[in-house]
């Protein structure tokens, strides 16, 4: 590809495509894992949500960081993202809620960014190939150190341990009706939110808690997180639904849904380039209903495998027919593929929580 003289950043690629762009943000060498997003607002919530970690994620919508960063809208207080890829990014933000730019943030957190890429090409790429490693380097670095890094760099699996809480910490509400111990293994801070404000108080705890010490805290319900990474690697977390299942209710988003349907049995795989943005179309089929949703995610619940287990399916996408919800009654449990607390996003599916609080109630009087 011929270099213009103002990029001074480039991606190469597993399959030896280069692209070069001029660098913002970051200007780290990084390998990472080569994903897209497909939304048309909200890069700050994308850019500090924490399943992002290890990820540079390709923005479809070509405009980023127009509308600045705003201090109440972030998802973590400490952003993990690989980095940003855009058509065109905006340093000079016009919006009175914002406090820092785009570029500003993500060069205080090591975030890499590139723009002025043709990001439809490498959507279709990615689309076409699936989702691979990415270098991203300045553009002297030779091509051939940049796929040396690549082989010899592993996507490591212990994003979950490296995002979630360290110490157990309270968010309560007066004059609460429940209380939700909430494992995060990659929290947004949106979810917090949607409970509290329907009253519960949640104790937040790290994702290697035990049955024991959860039990001990005697919630109402156990809400399961979101978070990074295969489901695979976070076998504390199954094992906790294992012994919980039956004695408290449960409700599982995202990573907590692969989690959830693991623990029953069923198998989870990776997809071949993930979900990624706020227009997903899903049924509900107790109802009928189609859903947009919000999702990101690169792994999804095998159908065929959850048909061996207690659990049931509730939800299929689509677009490709994948789980997206399952539930198991007897045990007061399900969960969601998709995120009912997006913001910005669809609100279609908010009524999930609302479904939680009922659970919990019916447990209660049980």
């Amino acid at each position: 590809m011929i270099m213009e003289d103002n990029f001074d950043r480039k991606l190469v690629l597993e399959d030896g495509t280069e692209v070069y762009g001029c660098g913002f943000g970051s200007r780290n060498t990084k390998v990472l894992e080569l994903v897209f997003n497909t939304s048309v607002v909200g890069y700050q919530e994308i850019l500090s949500d924490p399943s992002y970690t290890d990820q540079a994620v390709v923005m479809t919508y070509p405009l980023m960081g127009n509308y600045g960063m705003a201090d109440d809208d972030y998802e973590t207080k400490t952003p993990t993202i690989g980095a940003m890829i855009c058509r065109e990014y905006n340093p000079e933000p016009s919006n009175f809620r914002s406090t820092r730019s785009l570029g500003a943030v993500m060069e205080a957190y090591g975030i890499v960014g590139i723009s002025g890429v043709d990001t439809r090409m490498i959507t279709r790429l990615i689309r076409d190939k699936g989702s691979q490693k990415v270098c991203l380097a300045d553009a002297q670095t030779p091509k051939e150190e940049c796929l040396a890094m690549l082989a010899s760099t592993p996507l490591p699996h212990d994003a979950v341990s490296r995002v979630s809480t360290p110490e157990i910490r309270k968010s309560f509400v007066p004059d609460a009706r429940f209380h939700v111990v909430a494992v995060d293994c990659g929290m947004k801070e949106n979810i917090l939110r949607s409970l509290n404000k329907r009253g519960c108080n949640v104790t937040v705890v790290p994702w290697y808690t035990g049955a024991e010490a959860v039990e001990a805290l005697h919630p109402d319900g156990v809400f399961l997180s979101n978070g990074p990474g295969d489901p695979t690697d976070v076998t504390p977390v199954i094992d906790l639904v294992r012994q919980l299942r039956g004695k408290v209710p449960m409700f599982g988003i995202c990573l907590g849904h692969q989690i959830i349907s693991l623990a029953y049995g069923a198998k989870t795989y990776k997809l071949k380039f993930g979900h990624r943005g706020g227009n997903h179309p899903v049924r509900n089929l107790a109802t009928g209903k189609i859903e947009i949703t919000s999702q990101n995610h690169s792994y999804a619940v095998d159908a065929a495998s959850v048909e061996q287990t207690p659990l049931k399916i509730t939800h299929l996408n689509i677009l490709d027919g994948t789980v997206e919800g399952a539930a198991c009654p007897d045990d007061h449990i399900f969960s969601v593929q998709y995120h009912p607390e997006s913001a910005p996003g669809p609100q279609d599916s908010a009524y999930l929580f609302d479904q939680f609080l009922a659970m919990m109630e019916e447990h209660r009087h049980a």
